[in-house]
């Protein structure tokens, strides 16, 4: 089995390549929706609470804008509730992964992750994977699906520059262009990572 960090920065793609893996045959696990499901458990709400104040929880759930506007500005906040939440999302994956079948192949599991340079998780993949595409490409396109180019601009600036990811990473896809293009870059991708499977397998 061979463990893939996917990630980039906000706008540039992780999902769409993420996509195109799943249908060549890679298991994925997408940690946004891991979040999404810790932020309907009780006793998460609870601590995340305790974080930001009552404020926090409004019709009995969380206000996850406010929660998004307080960490987009203030990234010691970020970091107390990725604390909070990353340790769980890990044994969520985890988990995940124990129940993926021994038979079958390619064993190839492609976790979909924004923060892994961020927070130093690096060591936790076999390989790492930079979706990107130039920042005015990925406002562009942040902007058409009804997000404003100030929170755009301010959500890219909460991550690390993505000259820097490239740098750290393995591979590098470049979705700048047409979905075919970064299909095919995908699909040869693909096809190494089978190779370099079999040869662990076989090892």
């Amino acid at each position: 089995m061979i463990k893939v960090g996917l990630t980039g920065n906000f706008g540039m793609g992780k999902s769409t390549v993420a996509e195109i893996f799943r249908s060549l045959g890679a298991y994925v696990i997408n940690t946004d929706k891991i979040v999404e499901e810790l932020l309907n458990e009780a006793s998460v709400i609870e601590e995340i609470k305790r974080l930001f104040g009552q404020e926090v929880i409004s019709d009995g759930k969380l206000n996850k804008k406010y929660i998004a506007q307080i960490i987009f500005d203030n990234p010691l906040m970020r970091i107390y509730l990725e604390n909070i939440l990353h340790p769980k999302v890990f044994e969520k994956i985890d988990e995940i992964i124990k129940k993926i079948p021994e038979r079958g192949e390619p064993k190839i599991v492609v976790i979909e992750a924004p923060v892994i340079f961020e927070r130093g998780y690096q060591n936790r993949f076999d390989i790492i994977i930079t979706v990107w595409t130039p920042e005015e490409i990925a406002i562009q396109r942040l902007q058409k699906k009804g997000i404003s180019k100030q929170e755009a601009i301010k959500r890219l600036k909460a991550q690390f520059p993505i000259e820097m990811k490239k740098s750290k990473s393995d591979y590098i896809i470049d979705n700048s262009g047409s979905v075919e293009k970064t299909k095919a870059q995908v699909e040869e991708l693909f096809q190494k990572l089978t190779a370099l499977e079999h040869r662990y397998a076989g090892n």
